[in-house]
């Protein structure tokens, strides 16, 4: 239970990212997308070989940046 609350944790991080780092988010994009791609294969790996701690803070990470991601392009399109 305190594993998925933490988890959750991660979207208010995102917005908060999305919001300090406008600009940067406008231009990196594509990183941020590679971020997510390779933290999301990194935690299912994790998640496989039983390292659940790591494999969540790879889910923290893949949740920020897609929070920050999308409010990032709804910030930058308007």
């Amino acid at each position: 239970m305190i594993e998925i609350i933490l988890l959750l944790l991660a979207i208010p991080a995102g917005l908060l990212v999305s919001w300090m780092a406008r600009d940067e988010l406008t231009d990196g994009r594509k990183w941020f997308k590679g971020l997510i791609i390779l933290f999301l294969i990194l935690s299912l790996f994790l998640l496989i070989t039983g390292k659940r701690a790591e494999a969540l803070a790879s889910g923290f990470i893949v949740i920020m940046a897609g929070m920050g991601l999308i409010a990032g392009r709804n910030k930058a399109d308007s």
